[in-house]
């Protein structure tokens, strides 16, 4: 892969801390969406979601979901991040899982969750996005869509995430999703305004 003279590679240790600290950081906002009852858009969203209608682990769900886009992240980004979304899907299963025994809430606001978890999940993200690294899921279908069959990515995205809020209506409560509304705001609202063009030019 070419890449633009005087930009700065990565060094190995770097992508692995920023993978290590992105995915803890998700994993945190992932556990006070849970906390509260709360959803998220994407995979992730659908998996508390059924956790929420199952019982069932978001782990063992996240990651279980995930399996379908590998094939189509290799295609669509290459061996080498496929494999670090690989890797990052299955330390947020694992942290998602962990998180709960680290730390403890006596008390948690639905709004402080929704604002907060939100803010940490675009951090999270954002530190990945920036290593070259995601979270697999819907986005890479809706590029892959998007390439082979002309689909706006951004139309299909919005599909997929108006399908889980309108399932979540039937398995939480309306505050809850008005909520997760608020906090899918302020995670996007941090990858828009952070991740553009020539503010990080650093590669992986």
């Amino acid at each position: 892969m070419t890449r633009e003279p005087g930009v700065e590679r990565h060094r190995l240790y770097e992508d692995v801390a920023a993978v290590l600290i992105g995915t803890l950081v998700v994993s945190l906002g992932l556990t006070l969406y849970a906390k509260t009852v709360l959803i998220t858009n994407g995979v992730a969203g659908l998996s508390l979601l059924l956790q929420y209608a199952t019982g069932l682990s978001f782990g063992v769900l996240f990651f279980s979901l995930n399996l379908p886009f590998y094939w189509l992240a290799v295609r669509r980004m290459g061996w080498r991040m496929a494999v670090r979304t690989f890797v990052a899907v299955a330390l947020v299963s694992l942290f998602t899982r962990l998180t709960p025994t680290w730390v403890a809430f006596e008390r948690l606001e639905p709004l402080y969750a929704a604002v907060v978890g939100g803010g940490l999940m675009g951090l999270g993200l954002l530190i990945l996005f920036r290593h070259r690294t995601g979270l697999g899921g819907t986005n890479i279908l809706a590029l892959y869509l998007q390439e082979r069959f002309g689909i706006r990515a951004g139309y299909f995205q919005l599909g997929v995430d108006t399908m889980i809020v309108l399932g979540a209506c039937f398995v939480v409560e309306p505050d809850k999703v008005a909520l997760s509304l608020v906090g899918a705001t302020v995670l996007n609202l941090i990858i828009a305004v952070n991740h553009r063009p020539g503010r990080y030019m650093a590669v992986s």
